[in-house]
């Protein structure tokens, strides 16, 4: 029996399964994982992704630590990390490793204090989980986009109702909802692979799910494969196709796991990044990298062509109205960060959860399905909700300052996928 005590997530037996690295990187690393595998028995939504060696599973779990070892243990490796400060003229990649253990690290501390019951604002649970915090944004700045929303969709009554029924004309029919997101992954992985090495096995299955906060997820396995599922809830429409497909798999959450696991866990034995902690700085990376994928695999002009070409009769529906309806939908994309804002005043307690789901209609436009949905999310993840626009946005910012917007299309995919292949977190983009 392990005395909790003495308790080390390099017990004796642990140490039986794997000796320790001479490198003080990769023995830090190996606790981080087993740091990580520990806090996720304390919190089931931790662990996003795990493919590294089942027998540290198997450990963490008959240890059963608790939190206040696991905090101990992460503060004395933040110890050593602060001891140990690579060199400023060593290569950027290790200093980048040495600085995603640290950022990672201090964002676990300060997850196990929530789950002790530490309560933080919104912006201060963002700072300290995701290494970003989002703007704070007045009602008035979404008026410019909800003006122009409401002359493309004329009519009487609150523009949120006129959206609702505009929206049902672009509604997939259940029985090709399967074909038209086929042949959307297809059309994103063909695009994804034209301008990215991927590794000759990778590969993905398609669920359909419900009764889930969220409308679609990916569930990366290792071994470059990954489970996508989609939740049919509600209706799924058109335009949110093409950002699925291309968000859980080409260029986003499938590729960017799969790059990761080739370049730093294969190739240079970086056994930190076989594990993946949702509830950390990794998450904007990986969201708004996702986001942003979908605007670099489909831009605005010309491919966009597709889902009025491709799509639009697969699912059976009007093509004479796509263009229209992209308008709609680049409008709909600057209403984005009204989720932030609704979610910063229901979690600080300004706001009652009807408050919250009102705004979320007013300025988001979401019907009030989509709304309720929208709020489940924000009770389960809380300020995990600014990991897709704000991660969005700071991407975008991060291309254009290494001289690839999406306007230049071949230095675009050569940076995003280089940031994809790095331990790069949120204030290492600024």
């Amino acid at each position: 029996m392990v005395s909790r005590r003495h308790f080390g997530l390099f017990s004796a037996s642990a140490a039986a399964t794997l000796a320790m690295p001479a490198d003080p990187l990769d023995s830090i690393a190996q606790k981080y994982v087993r740091l990580v595998l520990a806090v996720g028995l304390h919190d089931p939504d931790y662990v996003d992704a795990f493919y590294g060696p089942a027998a540290w599973k198997d450990e963490v779990a008959k240890a059963q630590p608790p939190p206040a070892d696991i905090k101990r243990e992460a503060l004395e490796c933040l110890k050593q990390l602060d001891a140990g400060q690579p060199s400023a003229a060593g290569e950027e990649l290790v200093r980048l490793r040495h600085r995603y253990l640290t950022i990672q690290l201090r964002s676990l501390v300060k997850r196990v204090e929530m789950l002790g019951g530490a309560r933080l604002s919104f912006d201060e649970e963002s700072k300290a989980l995701y290494d970003a915090v989002a703007p704070t944004l007045p009602a008035g700045a979404f008026a410019p986009a909800l003006a122009e929303l409401a002359t493309l969709i004329p009519g009487t009554g609150p523009l949120a109702d006129r959206y609702a029924a505009y929206q049902q004309q672009f509604f997939i029919p259940a029985s090709k909802l399967d074909a038209v997101f086929r042949a959307a992954v297809d059309e994103a992985r063909r695009r994804t692979k034209r301008h990215i090495r991927l590794p000759d096995n990778e590969s993905f299955e398609i669920e359909y799910v419900k009764g889930q906060v969220w409308s679609a997820y990916n569930w990366y396995k290792g071994d470059a494969r990954s489970l996508i599922q989609v939740n049919t809830d509600l209706p799924v429409e058109i335009g949110a196709i093409i950002t699925l497909a291309a968000h859980e798999g080409y260029p986003g959450h499938h590729v960017y796991n799969a790059l990761l696991e080739e370049h730093l866990v294969r190739k240079r034995q970086w056994i930190e990044f076989c594990v993946y902690p949702l509830f950390s700085p990794q998450s904007l990376i990986a969201e708004g990298s996702a986001n942003y994928g979908v605007e670099l695999a489909f831009p605005e002009t010309g491919p966009r062509a597709f889902l009025a070409e491709k799509l639009f009769p697969m699912a059976g529906l009007n093509q004479a109205k796509a263009e229209g309806y992209r308008r709609v939908k680049s409008l709909m994309q600057r209403l984005d960060h009204a989720g932030n804002q609704a979610a910063r005043s229901y979690l600080d307690g300004k706001t009652t959860k009807e408050d919250c789901q009102r705004w979320l209609t007013e300025y988001g436009l979401m019907p009030a399905a989509r709304a309720a949905q929208r709020v489940r999310f924000i009770e389960k993840n809380r300020s995990y909700v600014i990991n897709y626009n704000l991660g969005q946005d700071m991407i975008e910012a991060y291309m254009k300052k290494r001289g690839a917007p999406i306007a230049q299309p071949a230095k675009a995919w050569r940076e995003f996928a280089a940031l994809l292949s790095s331990p790069r977190l949120p204030s290492g983009l600024l």
